[in-house]
């Protein structure tokens, strides 16, 4: 019988697919697929392992159960690491465990690694002066509405009203992002540019609202993260975007969903992540 191969995992209890019977089932299918599950991390009320204490423990493969923040601050805070990460999908949008499994439910996921069904794999991300964006990332004042929806997780409702009328306005009367090297799209700008990174660089659509009824549905397609169901214009697949707010403004981001405030220009380049992924499917 082939030795077990020991693998961490990190889990966020407060990630969308993370109940105490789903963490648990993940750690009978690791054992099931050939995998000693060594250590369990529940971030962040535990902080996320580095490179150094992965390789005393001899452990090569992390896995992650959580979503994209998680995700992102787990994978970029190990840049340079000679292991691979398991992305698994345990958050609500779970947009790189898409990139690097297609919709396989978890338990596949980790049948194919413990069977070595998997490859390594470096797929581009979007570098920006604040971080890197593995799976997408969100410009300008439509991001004020990441408030409501973190009030709404919390189920502050009192919270979520508040922020909901602010962002209503900072969506409609803040000002507007401009692509301006390569100038893309109108010179007026838009409320908001999303940025996704995928095998042939950086996808890039603007999200406009010219009416009230427009303005709501980019708001309620922000809210459940489904930002494709709002208004919305293709603008090229390019290397590089530098863009900048019409007023001199710091720009709103969302990276991989997590907030970040930005300069009145800011600049997004097409890169490779810089440690090893493990994908079961093609679509990186």
């Amino acid at each position: 019988m082939k030795e077990a191969r020991p693998i961490w995992l990190i889990a966020n209890p407060a990630s969308g697919s993370n109940s105490p019977a789903a963490v648990e089932a993940l750690e009978t299918c690791c054992g099931d697929n050939g995998f000693a599950l060594e250590r369990r991390i529940a971030f962040p009320e535990e902080p996320l392992p580095d490179a150094a204490a992965l390789d005393a423990a001899g452990v090569d493969i992390l896995a992650v159960y959580a979503g994209d923040g998680t995700v992102n601050a787990a994978v970029t805070g190990l840049y340079g690491w000679s292991g691979a990460i398991l992305v698994l999908p345990g958050g609500t949008m779970n947009l790189l465990a898409k990139r690097l499994h297609g919709e396989s439910p978890t338990e596949e996921i980790v049948a194919r690694a413990g069977a070595g069904a998997a490859r390594r794999v470096r797929p581009m991300v979007a570098r920006t002066a604040r971080g890197d964006a593995l799976a997408g990332l969100l410009a300008g004042p439509g991001t004020a509405w990441y408030a409501v929806r973190e009030a709404l997780r919390d189920v502050d409702i009192a919270a979520a009203a508040g922020s909901a009328g602010e962002a209503f306005a900072e969506t409609t009367g803040g000002s507007m992002l401009r692509c301006v090297d390569p100038g893309l799209g109108q010179n007026d700008g838009y409320p908001l540019i999303e940025i996704t990174p995928g095998q042939w660089g950086l996808q890039i659509d603007a999200y406009h609202a010219e009416n009230t009824g427009e303005f709501l549905q980019q708001g309620w397609a922000l809210l459940r993260r489904q930002f494709r169901e709002g208004p919305h214009d293709r603008l090229g697949l390019i290397d590089r975007l530098r863009v900048a707010d019409r007023d001199g403004e710091p720009i709103g981001l969302l990276i991989d969903g997590e907030h970040a405030q930005g300069q009145a220009q800011e600049e997004f380049t097409v890169a490779a992540c810089e440690v090893d992924l493990l994908a079961t499917e093609n679509g990186c």
